[in-house]
């Protein structure tokens, strides 16, 4: 049997673990339940994959974003690794193979949603494999005192019921001291057990500039600082707005936010990630699992609403642990939109029950109905038709998700599927009938495999490369032939949809807590206030500000933040 040592040079070709990692790994090892608060880009990952490596046996990893499953599994295959992804793109046989798969088939990481959880078929299966550890990836999401609580990471328990010895590594970038005892509290640890490195970013300098002329100001900073730089802006709007502006500027840019099809996304992100683009201008839709190390700059536009989403966007800055520069641009502005936004988040119970009951109305979903039930919504829409704020609409719709009731999801099932309808015999006499068709059956026929029999994945930018068309041609071929009955056509699609955990109630039915709604606001509140009060002082050393906010204390000040250069310019003049 490798050591851990061994598995990382074999795998990863590094010398040596990074602070903490290899303790990390050893409790693991130890079977002991472990928090690993790690900052941003301080390598998780090897914290589970080096232990499930050595272990017989299979690795869960709890994550909540596909694109980030994705491209773990993407890495690991790489490296001659079994591993795979549960998702929402899967049918019932695909998902039922996957997990058989990591029953029988030497796989080593099965990834999924905390969602799959409440999955029956997912449930029986996984209590069938040999699972060597739990790996819970953004563990603060369980914690309704984190800044992203998510009740489907309550789920989680789920597992540790079939397998009450196996250990459970949570891992985290942003975790309060009280955020910290809840996840471990929720996830039923046996004995507490903390691992944390010190947040301290020796090579990042962190300035905040108040400034009403923020355009200027930004292509200053921006031809100055030369290199990679994100910028983080409130919204799609904004990103569009400011990277035309960039672009105007001669200084290399594009816009990113999750308003944009997934390809396209992802054709922008690898221009930035090999250095085409210079700056990508974007919502907080970017940077999970972005792991560039040369940005030396990134630039919030705007306050971000908590100090955590601050914390863990400035640390995609300086991952090579060269100089690197966070910059907060602020106005009076930024300030009352913050407030207001508080507001907007926390709307009265009334307003949540009217919206309930709005949406059943919407869907058209009687009462005692829905559960299990997936809706594709249109939020603009049901907001116009409703004459309701948006902002607010959606922040009903968070707070319902809190309470369990339902999940509203971003759905991006990148690949269409089909399945023909008739049998072998009776397309031919089709194809007969309906020359016009040939080519795209012929074509499908002779692409794909078992047509007959299942949902089949297919890419119709491909097909249009080989039939010599365009992608729309082919979709357009395709919902022809559905309409005639010949085969079943599931296009990939982007959208929202709202599904529903518990049957529709009649409202008076809906149990809500004005007290935990309350505490809730008081919350955020207190984070609003402490990032206003970071960003308005010119007197504390900034990096010990934030450092605080963690739990960590550190003695002495940065010397790199705008406050510390003041401060010794001061003294240098007495």
């Amino acid at each position: 049997m490798l050591s851990s040592i061994e598995i990382l040079k074999k795998y990863w070709n590094f010398p040596s673990f990074r602070v903490n990692q290899e303790e990390i790994i050893n409790a693991v090892l130890e079977q002991k339940d472990t928090l690993a608060l790690l900052p941003t880009g301080g390598g998780k990952s090897i914290c589970y994959q080096v232990p499930a490596l050595i272990k017989d046996g299979v690795c869960i990893v709890v994550s909540p974003l596909i694109s980030l499953m994705k491209d773990q599994v993407e890495n690991i295959k790489k490296k001659k690794i079994k591993a795979v992804a549960i998702t929402s793109e899967l049918n019932y046989r695909e998902l039922d193979i996957a997990l058989t798969n990591c029953i029988f088939g030497n796989y080593k990481f099965l990834y999924l949603s905390p969602e799959r959880l409440q999955n029956e078929l997912v449930l029986n299966k996984i209590s069938e494999m040999n699972i060597n550890l739990i790996a819970v990836d953004e563990a603060h999401c369980i914690s309704e005192w984190g800044h992203d609580f998510r009740p489907s990471y309550r789920n989680i328990s789920e597992i540790r019921n079939i397998f009450p010895n196996t250990p459970i590594l949570a891992l985290t970038a942003t975790a309060t001291p009280i955020v910290s005892k809840d996840i471990q509290e929720n996830l039923q640890f046996k004995i507490k057990n903390l691992i944390q490195s010190s947040f301290t970013r020796k090579n990042l300098s962190y300035l905040v500039i108040k400034e009403q002329d923020k355009k200027n100001k930004l292509i200053n900073i921006l031809n100055k600082v030369k290199g990679s730089a994100i910028v983080y802006v409130k919204s799609r709007k904004d990103s569009e707005e400011i990277s035309k502006i960039l672009t105007d500027n001669k200084i290399s840019s594009n816009y990113y936010h999750a308003g944009i099809k997934i390809s396209e996304r992802n054709r922008r992100q690898d221009s930035w990630k090999k250095s085409d683009t210079r700056v990508i201008v974007a919502t907080n839709a970017f940077g999970m699992g972005i792991d560039k190390p040369d940005v030396r700059l990134v630039i919030h536009y705007h306050i971000p609403s908590t100090i955590e989403s601050y914390f863990q966007e400035t640390g995609r800055a300086g991952r090579d642990e060269q100089n690197a520069y966070a910059v907060l641009l602020y106005n009076n502005t930024d300030i009352k939109y913050l407030r207001d936004l508080v507001e907007l988040h926390f709307p009265t119970i009334d307003e949540i029950k009217i919206t309930y009951q709005k949406l059943a109305d919407y869907f058209q979903l009687a009462i005692h109905n829905g559960k299990d039930e997936s809706f594709d919504f249109d939020l603009l829409e049901f907001c116009t038709k409703n004459k309701i704020n948006s902002l607010k609409t959606y922040n009903v719709l968070k707070y319902l998700e809190k309470e369990n009731y339902l999940k509203l999801s971003n759905i991006q099932n990148n690949r269409s599927r089909i399945c023909f309808t008739i049998n072998h015999t009776e397309l031919i006499r089709f194809q007969s009938s309906n020359k016009v068709f040939t080519p795209i059956i012929k074509l499908l026929l002779r692409s794909y495999s078992g047509l007959f029999d299942n949902e089949i994945n297919i890419n119709e930018n491909i097909l249009a490369a080989r039939l010599k068309t365009t992608e729309n041609k082919i979709s357009e071929s395709l919902l022809r032939l559905e309409k005639l009955e010949v085969l079943n056509y599931i296009p990939k699609k982007q959208g929202t949809q709202i599904l529903y955990i518990q049957n529709r109630v009649e409202n008076k039915y809906l149990v809500l807590s004005e007290e935990k709604l309350l505490e809730r606001r008081n919350s955020e509140i207190q984070r609003m206030n402490f990032i206003l009060n970071y960003s308005g002082q010119k007197t504390n050393c900034r990096t010990k500000i934030l450092l605080s906010y963690f739990g960590e204390e550190q003695q002495e000040a940065c010397g790199k933040c705008d406050v510390c250069r003041n401060n010794n310019k001061l003294l240098d003049r007495k």
